[in-house]
């Protein structure tokens, strides 16, 4: 309860009805609009995938996976998805899909170990992508132009919500903002990674921040990653390190930024062996998703996750992300927000 935002003298713009109506209309036009951007070709996802298989997301990697056995599999045990960062270049590979064409996909999870509060909920709803690319495309210059491409779309989406209810008016700069974390970290060095955040965000209305993952010169990562899907060692040529990011755009409705994306150029065999070894996983190594890519079964790529009701939270100018997606939530945290005009589904 301490980390609810209550914004003073909050009012929804939309009712239930109008609400339920904006999510369906941001949910269709995004994911077409995303596709035909960037020539993505939808695919089926599964919710749960085996424990010890290497392709579970391990997110910070200390969030425990909803796990239950399978009786006809002789009690082997399955793990609820918390993304599926991994599996999706699996896809790319099984499906033959070409070199600058890729996939995307509806993702439910489920992450019993979130912190709950405005922007944070057991149930995990994102469109994950990923697309085929090859050895020259793994470059922070390439990265950006995918960052460009998304953040086209979400500007298309920002617009087709004002012209459906012109109470809410467009936000988003013409430009996204490109920033490395170390940089950010020589900005504002008295600062926490959030407050960092929150000062660069609310400065430019939407940034990109790159080179997630390794730790900055204070010793501290700006934030987690797992060591075998995004590339966060990799040297970029200027002087930094990684090839990945978060979109983050500022929500004037909670005064704070709001990360819609994570993202990235996905490890190559040395990135993966590096990243490794530097998190004391080289167990890993012997996984099966680890043993395709070792193999050179599994091509090159960037991918990430896109929140989908985070999305529809800010476009259609929510304080709760419960006044989006139907979740559990604490009885003081529903209690509170219902004296505050902010009616969770």
């Amino acid at each position: 309860m301490s980390k609810l935002n209550i914004p003073a003298g909050y009012k929804p713009i939309l009712d239930l009805k109008q609400t339920e109506l904006g999510i369906q209309q941001i949910k269709s036009f995004f994911q077409a609009n995303l596709s035909a951007e960037m020539r993505l070709r939808r695919v089926t996802a599964p919710l749960f995938v085996l424990k010890g298989t290497g392709l579970n997301d391990d997110l910070n990697g200390i969030e425990r996976p909803v796990s239950f056995p399978i009786k006809d599999l002789g009690d082997k045990t399955a793990e609820v998805v918390h993304s599926l960062a991994k599996w999706k270049r699996m896809i790319l590979a099984d499906y033959g899909i070409e070199s600058g064409y890729g996939i995307y996909t509806d993702m439910n999870a489920i992450r019993s170990d979130e912190e709950l509060d405005n922007l944070h909920s057991l149930y995990v709803d994102q469109w994950d992508w990923e697309m085929h690319i090859e050895a020259a495309d793994r470059t922070i210059p390439f990265l950006k132009k995918v960052v460009e491409r998304i953040y086209r779309v979400m500007r298309r989406t920002e617009y087709v919500v004002y012209e459906m209810f012109p109470s809410i008016k467009p936000e988003l700069p013409e430009d996204i903002h490109f920033v490395y974390a170390e940089d950010l970290l020589k900005m504002y060095p008295n600062m926490t990674t959030k407050e960092r955040e929150n000062e660069i965000t609310k400065k430019y209305g939407a940034v990109f921040i790159m080179g997630i993952g390794g730790k900055l010169s204070n010793g501290e990562p700006h934030d987690g990653r797992a060591p075998d899907y995004d590339d966060w060692t990799t040297e970029t040529g200027d002087g930094h390190l990684g090839l990945n990011g978060d979109i983050l755009v500022w929500n004037s409705v909670l005064d704070q930024a709001l990360e819609l994306s994570s993202m990235g150029i996905r490890v190559d065999k040395t990135a993966l062996l590096k990243q490794l070894e530097i998190t004391g996983q080289n167990a890993r190594k012997e996984l099966y998703f680890h043993q395709r890519l070792l193999n050179d079964t599994l091509p090159l790529s960037i991918g990430g996750g896109i929140g989908q009701s985070r999305l529809c939270m800010f476009f259609l100018r929510k304080a709760h992300i419960g006044e989006i997606q139907s979740s559990i939530w604490p009885d003081d945290m529903r209690k509170t927000c219902a004296e505050n005009n902010i009616p969770l589904i």
